[in-house]
C-alpha cells in the first residue's frame, strides 16, 4: 500500500504523525479533559428543537457572519463586549489556526512556553510559522520578568499563553499577561480553554484598549460540548476583521450555530457542574499526595501528577481496569481528568491497587 510519504507531500510533513489522543471504548474515559457529566435533558431537548428549525433550510448556506451566535457569545462573556468583538470557528484549534494564518506565516514567528498545549507547534508548522517554545520556570510557573525578557529577546509576531496551562494546570496571573502585551507589538493570544474552572484568572477585562490581545475560548470543556466543535474568541474588532480575511466561506454550519445558541440559552445549567468537577479535582490532588505522588496544583479540570517510576506501565495497568488517562510525555508524569464522584472513586481505587 502506498504511504502518504510516497506522495508529493510537503517535505516538512513527511516525518510527521497525525495528532490525536487515544480514542478507546472503556468505562472510565479520563484522558482528554471532557466534562463527563454530559448535557442536561432539558438542554438536549432545546438543541433538538433549535436544529429542527433549521433543517428545512439546509439547502441554503448558513449565515456567513453568524451575528446571532456572536451576540449570544458576547452576552455570555460580558465585560462590555459586543458581537463584533467575538468570532467563532470549529473548535478553538480552528480559532488558533486562523490567528496563525492571519498574523503568522514564513515571514513571522511565534513564541510560547512549554510544556504547553501540543497543538501550538502543529498549528505553527501547518501555517509555515517558525515556532519557539521556551522552558517554563520551576513548577511550570511564569513570571512577568521572565516572560517579558523572553519576548524581547525573541521579538515574535505571535505569543501564546495558555491559562490555565494545558497539560500542567498552572495559572498565569493577570499582571503577567498585561506585561507580556506591553513587551512587543505583535498579537498576544491567551488560550482560556479551561477558564470556567478558574474564572478569577480570565483576561477578558484586559481587552479594552489592547487591540492586539486575543482571548481564545471553547465550549468543549466546561460546557460539555466537545462533540459540537465550537471555539470562539474575544478581541478588538480589528482582529476579528483580520480573521474574516482568512476564514473559509460558510465555515460554521447552520447545525453548529443552532446547537451553540441552544446551549448558550442554558449557560447557567450547562456550567452547573463546574464546582462539582473542581471538588473532584482537588480530591484527586489530595489522594495522590496520600499515595506518595506529587500532583501539581491545578486551576483546570485535570491534574498532572509526578512521581510515577514507569508511567507507561501504570497507564497500561489502569487501562486494563477500564480507566483511560493520558501520558503527555513529560517524564514520570500522567495527567488525569476530573470527572464525576463515581469516576473519581473508581479511578483512585484502581490507581491505589495498581501502585501497590
Amino acid at each position: 500500500m502506498t504511504s502518504f510519504r510516497d506522495l508529493p507531500i510537503r517535505r516538512d510533513l513527511r516525518d510527521q504523525e497525525p495528532y490525536g489522543a487515544p480514542q478507546l471504548s472503556v468505562p472510565y474515559q479520563l484522558n482528554v479533559n471532557e466534562n463527563t457529566f454530559g448535557i442536561p435533558s432539558v438542554v438536549s431537548e432545546r438543541i433538538v428543537s433549535r436544529i429542527s428549525e433549521v433543517v428545512p433550510r439546509l439547502n441554503r448556506y448558513p449565515d456567513r457572519e453568524f451575528m446571532e451566535l456572536r451576540g449570544a457569545l458576547a452576552n455570555f462573556l460580558g465585560n462590555g463586549l459586543n458581537a463584533r468583538n467575538v468570532w467563532a470557528a470549529n473548535g478553538s484549534n480552528e480559532i488558533l489556526m486562523q490567528i496563525f494564518q492571519a498574523f503568522g506565516g514564513p515571514d513571522a514567528s511565534a513564541l510560547s512556553f512549554g510544556p504547553t498545549y501540543s497543538m501550538y507547534p502543529n498549528i505553527a508548522r501547518i501555517s509555515l510559522t517558525p515556532y519557539q517554545e521556551l522552558k517554563r520556570l520551576d513548577d511550570f510557573e511564569l513570571t512577568s520578568d521572565y516572560v517579558v525578557s523572553a519576548i524581547q529577546n525573541s521579538n515574535p509576531n505571535i505569543v501564546i499563553l495558555c491559562n490555565p496551562n494545558n497539560p500542567t494546570g498552572t495559572p498565569i496571573a493577570r499582571e503577567v499577561i498585561a506585561a507580556a502585551y506591553d513587551a512587543f507589538d505583535g498579537i498576544l493570544v491567551v488560550d482560556e480553554a479551561y477558564a470556567e474552572f478558574a474564572s478569577d484568572l480570565s483576561a477578558l477585562n484586559l481587552i479594552e484598549g489592547r487591540d492586539r490581545l486575543v482571548i481564545s475560548r471553547t465550549m468543549s470543556k466546561a460546557f460539555a460540548f466537545a462533540g459540537v466543535r465550537l471555539g470562539y474568541l474575544a478581541a478588538s474588532e480589528a482582529v476579528v476583521d483580520a480573521l474574516r480575511i482568512v476564514r473559509l466561506p460558510y465555515h460554521l454550519s447552520a447545525l453548529t450555530q443552532a446547537a451553540a445558541l441552544a446551549a448558550l440559552e442554558y449557560s447557567g445549567l450547562m456550567l452547573a457542574n463546574v464546582e462539582q468537577i473542581k471538588i473532584q479535582r482537588d480530591r484527586i490532588v489530595s489522594a495522590l499526595r496520600d499515595m506518595g505522588l506529587r500532583p501539581y496544583e491545578s486551576a483546570a479540570n485535570f491534574v498532572l501528577c509526578d512521581g510515577f517510576k514507569d508511567p507507561t506501565t501504570t497507564f497500561t495497568k489502569l487501562l486494563d481496569k477500564g480507566v483511560l488517562i493520558r501520558n503527555v510525555g513529560i517524564p514520570n508524569t500522567l495527567r488525569i481528568t476530573a470527572g464525576t464522584e463515581a469516576e473519581t472513586d473508581f479511578l483512585l481505587a484502581a490507581l491505589k491497587q495498581t501502585l501497590s
